[in-house]
């Protein structure tokens, strides 16, 4: 008789195997939200489940997934609170790195360095631009700051997105005192500069195509008043605040310990969340409640029950993916870089499809994190349509290929003297990350409340919140911060209604 071969255990994990959260995913609102539960003394334990890190290996060089722009922190008054209350702002604020220029704008005739300060800006636009330069000199300067009527709003902690009449009405009521959230952009599409830097809108949210003020505004605003990167981006964001977690007694599984640290199932006691099985592990990690910080597509496959969990699928599959944004990096020779090209770039490619094109210099790194001076990767970014991946991998060469024309475009006689040319989507082999998808632009079935809300945070299954990017898509960072912020405040109303005499 056959006997059953004994099941592969992952290496030894925490201890505890009973937990009052567990947040489950990579994206940077989870890891806030288990950051900031570890510190107002709950039991956390993180799994990363589908994290890629912050670069992938090819050729000797630990390369960016995407071009990636971070607001300044001093833009996002809330998150920087819940930073204040980690211990962490002072140190965030020395990680973000700014841009030399903070950007450039490149177009078929015309080539722009967008300084902040804003003599140097009016400068460079007159220049440019001569009459017509003070008109779009005035509409920066009047975008770069309209993030600021809607501070007061979200500081108030509106309930976003709203859940059942009195959250709606309350929200509605609070919407009305605050006339800021419909201001629409100054940037007018009627010039080919302005036209251009609306074009910045995608890289900046996770929602397809929006529309309403606040979501053309608040993201744009906040990037144009200063354009900066943090070392890794929103994946090194999320290291940091991973590590803070660790620091206040929570329990992290990521798959720097073991590729083997992914969920395999959700498990449930009735309608309600009981715990998550790992892959080839035997252990059963249980919590009152589970904070979901993945795409929705991930969690729906951890989900076995499916008709007894059918309206908790039907709030995942209210969102679809539209577009994905598509990289190709080079690494080449500091010296093959042509005088005057900023670290970031907004370019104009005239490609229908591309439309534009983001492009972000950094320094080449090794794997083992030594920088290479005499070296720098370009990073090269532009989104199309989702369903390139089902296309094939020849399909996404001829589009890597059409990236690669607009590079050898903007720099001349770079090509033959680069190091290495890598695609994420085609080179980065073996990372599973939510089927590497590191900027996604997404639809909602549901209502778009102030067109920048997405899948509700709580769900039918009672005690599963969500705090992914799919929540406030319509903000980008801030609003993946933000949902991190406020899962946490339900998660403590939950386990206070929970245990009534726990502190």
């Amino acid at each position: 008789m056959a006997t059953q071969a004994a099941r592969l255990q992952v290496p030894s994990g925490p201890s505890r195997h009973v937990y009052d959260v567990i947040v489950m995913g990579s994206q940077v609102g989870g890891a806030l939200a288990a950051a900031l539960l570890a510190k107002r003394s709950h039991r956390v334990l993180l799994i990363d489940h589908d994290g890629t890190g912050t670069g992938y290996e090819h050729g000797g060089f630990v390369l960016p997934y995407v071009p990636s722009i971070a607001p300044g922190l001093k833009t996002m008054p809330v998150v920087e609170e819940a930073f204040t209350e980690l211990g962490i702002t002072t140190t965030v604020q020395r990680a973000l790195r700014p841009h030399t220029p903070e950007l450039q704008l490149i177009l078929p005739r015309h080539r722009v360095d967008l300084h902040t300060d804003p003599t140097r800006r009016r400068g460079e636009l007159t220049r440019e631009f001569g009459e017509t330069a003070e008109g779009l000199f005035s509409a920066l300067t009047a975008t770069a700051s309209q993030h600021e009527a809607s501070d007061a709003f979200f500081k108030e902690q509106p309930h976003l997105p709203p859940e059942g009449f009195f959250e709606t009405w309350g929200l509605k009521k609070k919407i009305g005192q605050h006339p800021g959230l419909e201001t629409h952009p100054r940037l007018s599409n009627n010039t080919p500069p302005g036209a251009l830097l609306r074009g910045l809108l995608p890289f900046l949210t996770f929602l397809d195509e929006p529309s309403s003020p606040l979501a053309l505004t608040r993201p744009l605003s906040q990037t144009l008043q200063a354009p900066q990167r943090y070392p890794g981006g929103n994946d090194g964001l999320r290291e940091l605040l991973v590590r803070r977690l660790s620091e206040l007694g929570g329990d992290v599984l990521t798959r720097e310990n073991s590729d083997s640290y992914i969920v395999e199932e959700l498990s449930f006691d009735g309608p309600r969340f009981a715990g998550v099985k790992l892959l080839r592990s035997d252990v059963l990690y249980r919590a009152s409640c589970l904070v979901a910080a993945t795409d929705s597509g991930a969690i729906r496959r951890l989900i076995k029950d499916r008709k007894r969990h059918r309206g908790l699928l039907e709030q995942l599959d209210s969102s679809s993916t539209k577009s994905i944004l598509f990289a190709v990096n080079w690494v080449v020779p500091v010296e093959a870089l042509p005088r005057g090209m900023g670290e970031l770039l907004l370019v104009e490619t005239g490609d229908k499809e591309l439309q534009p094109l983001m492009v972000q210099v950094h320094p080449a790194r090794t794997p083992s994190g030594k920088e290479d001076e005499s070296l720098r990767v370009v990073c090269a970014g532009a989104f199309v349509p989702a369903s390139v991946r089902e296309l094939g991998e020849e399909h996404m060469q001829a589009l890597a290929h059409r990236i690669d024309e607009q590079l050898d475009a903007l720099m001349p006689f770079t090509k033959q003297k680069r190091v290495l040319r890598s695609a994420p989507y085609l080179d980065a082999g073996e990372v599973r990350g939510s089927r590497l998808m590191p900027h996604p632009l997404y639809s909602f079935e549901a209502e778009a409340f102030l067109g920048i809300t997405g899948l509700k945070q709580r769900t039918p299954a009672k005690n599963i919140l969500l705090a992914g990017r799919e929540v406030l898509p319509g903000l980008g960072l801030e609003g993946e911060l933000l949902s991190g912020m406020r899962a946490a405040r339900l998660v403590q109303e939950m386990l206070k209604k929970k245990n009534p005499l726990k502190g």
